[in-house]
Protein backbone atom coordinates (compact mmCIF):
# COMPACT_ATOMS: atom_id res chain seq x y z
CA UNK A 1 0.00 0.00 0.00
CA UNK A 2 1.65 3.29 -1.01
CA UNK A 3 1.47 6.34 1.51
CA UNK A 4 -0.89 8.39 -0.22
CA UNK A 5 -3.68 5.33 0.26
CA UNK A 6 -2.56 5.25 3.72
CA UNK A 7 -2.94 8.84 4.79
CA UNK A 8 -6.80 8.84 3.27
CA UNK A 9 -7.57 6.00 5.28
CA UNK A 10 -6.71 7.19 8.35
CA UNK A 11 -7.35 10.49 7.58
CA UNK A 12 -9.67 11.03 10.69
CA UNK A 13 -7.33 8.87 12.78
CA UNK A 14 -4.67 11.35 11.86
CA UNK A 15 -6.66 14.69 12.18
CA UNK A 16 -7.81 13.53 15.60
CA UNK A 17 -3.56 12.89 16.72
CA UNK A 18 -3.08 16.40 15.15
CA UNK A 19 -5.85 18.35 17.29
CA UNK A 20 -5.01 16.44 20.55
CA UNK A 21 -1.16 16.77 20.38
CA UNK A 22 -1.65 20.90 19.29
CA UNK A 23 -4.26 21.53 22.17
CA UNK A 24 -2.47 19.87 24.42
CA UNK A 25 0.83 21.89 23.90
CA UNK A 26 -1.06 24.61 24.26
CA UNK A 27 -2.52 23.33 27.22
CA UNK A 28 0.75 23.09 28.83
CA UNK A 29 2.23 26.25 27.34
CA UNK A 30 -0.78 28.25 28.68
CA UNK A 31 -1.11 26.36 32.37
CA UNK A 32 0.78 28.10 35.28
CA UNK A 33 4.08 26.40 36.61
CA UNK A 34 3.56 24.79 40.06
CA UNK A 35 5.36 26.79 41.45
CA UNK A 36 3.06 29.73 40.89
CA UNK A 37 0.01 27.46 41.94
CA UNK A 38 2.37 26.82 45.64
CA UNK A 39 3.14 30.21 46.18
CA UNK A 40 -0.65 31.33 45.79
CA UNK A 41 -1.89 28.22 47.49
CA UNK A 42 0.34 27.90 50.67
CA UNK A 43 -1.36 29.31 53.00
CA UNK A 44 -4.48 26.90 52.49
CA UNK A 45 -1.98 24.01 52.31
CA UNK A 46 0.00 25.40 55.47
CA UNK A 47 -3.38 25.58 57.79
CA UNK A 48 -4.23 23.08 56.94
CA UNK A 49 -1.26 20.72 57.72
CA UNK A 50 -1.20 22.46 61.47
CA UNK A 51 -5.03 21.92 61.67
CA UNK A 52 -4.46 17.86 61.47
CA UNK A 53 -1.05 18.38 63.46
CA UNK A 54 -3.60 19.81 65.75
CA UNK A 55 -6.17 17.63 66.29
CA UNK A 56 -3.90 14.60 66.20
CA UNK A 57 -1.92 15.98 68.88
CA UNK A 58 -4.83 16.74 70.92
CA UNK A 59 -7.79 13.83 69.82
CA UNK A 60 -5.09 11.16 69.87
CA UNK A 61 -5.91 8.13 67.90
CA UNK A 62 -9.08 7.65 67.48
CA UNK A 63 -10.34 5.50 70.20
CA UNK A 64 -13.62 3.97 68.14
CA UNK A 65 -13.37 0.39 67.47
CA UNK A 66 -15.66 -2.98 67.52
CA UNK A 67 -14.47 -3.77 71.16
CA UNK A 68 -17.47 -3.89 74.00
CA UNK A 69 -19.27 -0.71 74.99
CA UNK A 70 -20.94 -0.27 78.60
CA UNK A 71 -24.42 -2.44 78.06
CA UNK A 72 -22.51 -5.42 75.72
CA UNK A 73 -23.31 -4.04 72.65
CA UNK A 74 -20.69 -3.12 70.03
CA UNK A 75 -20.07 0.31 68.61
CA UNK A 76 -23.29 1.75 66.60
CA UNK A 77 -25.49 -1.44 67.06
CA UNK A 78 -28.23 0.84 69.45
CA UNK A 79 -27.82 3.66 66.53
CA UNK A 80 -28.75 0.95 63.92
CA UNK A 81 -31.43 -0.54 66.30
CA UNK A 82 -33.23 2.40 66.46
CA UNK A 83 -32.97 3.55 62.91
CA UNK A 84 -34.63 -0.05 61.75
CA UNK A 85 -36.91 -0.14 64.14
CA UNK A 86 -40.54 0.01 63.08
CA UNK A 87 -41.98 3.42 64.20
CA UNK A 88 -43.66 3.69 67.92
CA UNK A 89 -46.81 5.33 66.50
CA UNK A 90 -48.56 3.41 63.94
CA UNK A 91 -52.29 5.13 64.76
CA UNK A 92 -54.12 6.70 61.82
CA UNK A 93 -53.99 10.43 61.10
CA UNK A 94 -57.36 11.76 61.27
CA UNK A 95 -59.15 12.37 58.50
CA UNK A 96 -60.91 16.02 58.13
Amino acid sequence: MDATKMVVQYKYHITIAIAFSLSLSFMLYAAPRITTILAYFWPLFASTAVLLAAIIAFGGVSKFSTEDHGHGEKAGEGLLDYVTSLPQHTEEPPNF
